[in-house]
């Protein structure tokens, strides 16, 4: 069974049709990229998957359960997180500051006043764990809004990894960096499939990130699904190359 299976989703906007029949299945542990040229409808896809959107039609299972009709945050407490192409922090925190938050929240805390001693100790000792899984440890006590892009994401990204998630959506998390920001960004997204184990989607526009990353690729182009396969497959791929990486051969 796959682990994220999507069913011929539609999502429309008035007469503003964004979606037309897209399917997708991920299998578990499986690293899944989406690509397309801007206004293809991946943005768009990734709502629906997380939530955000009800589907105008189609149905989204996920870990064997119809989510079809829940909303956000109960796709998260079943084990569904994911990041936007805005980062989105708390910049005038630290980075200590953000992820404990998000452990508070993943730890059904957000409404207690105190906390006893043992819980504090619990809390810190998880939010420690992200950070080092994140590669932050080093920037725990710097505020966020004082870090690099790269950083930013990273903080980002771990506030994600505080709830838990089987399956991590990302949507654009290399958009706007350098050289080196990207590798270090590319690199922590591996350490996360490989070492946390997690089955990862993610939205990408830079080539050399997909190709480097994703087991499988999807592609669409004007809201429907173009073609899927190996990187290998969709680099060899016409259509992809007329609609996406450039003139076809």
């Amino acid at each position: 069974m796959s682990f994220l299976e999507v069913d011929a989703v539609a999502k429309s906007f008035g007469s503003l049709v964004a979606l037309r029949g897209v399917s997708l299945s991920v299998q578990p542990g499986e690293l899944r990229a989406v690509i397309g040229p801007n206004g293809a409808g991946k943005t768009t896809f990734f709502n629906l998957i997380s939530g955000f959107f009800a589907p105008s039609a189609g149905t989204i299972r996920f870990n064997g359960r119809d989510v079809t009709r829940l909303p956000a945050y109960r796709r998260v407490s079943l084990g569904m997180a994911r990041t936007f192409q805005v980062t989105e922090v708390f910049p005038e925190l630290s980075v200590l500051e953000n992820v404990l938050i998000a452990v508070e929240v993943a730890a059904g805390y957000r409404l207690r006043p105190w906390l006893g001693r043992s819980a504090r100790a619990a809390l810190r000792g998880r939010v420690d764990e992200i950070l080092a899984l994140a590669g932050l440890g080093q920037k725990a006590d710097r505020l966020v809004g004082e870090l690099a892009h790269g950083d930013q994401r990273a903080a980002e990204i771990a506030m994600a990894l505080a709830l838990r998630p089987r399956l991590l959506l990302l949507d654009e998390p290399t958009a706007g960096m350098g050289d080196q920001e990207t590798y270090e960004i590319t690199r922590l997204i591996r350490r996360l499939h490989r070492d946390a184990k997690l089955t990862i989607v993610l939205i990408e526009h830079d080539m050399r990130v997909i190709f480097h990353l994703a087991d499988r690729i999807s592609v669409l182009d004007q809201g429907r699904l173009l073609a899927e396969g190996t990187p290998a497959e969709i680099a060899a791929n016409e259509a992809v190359q007329a609609a996406y990486l450039g003139k076809a051969a």
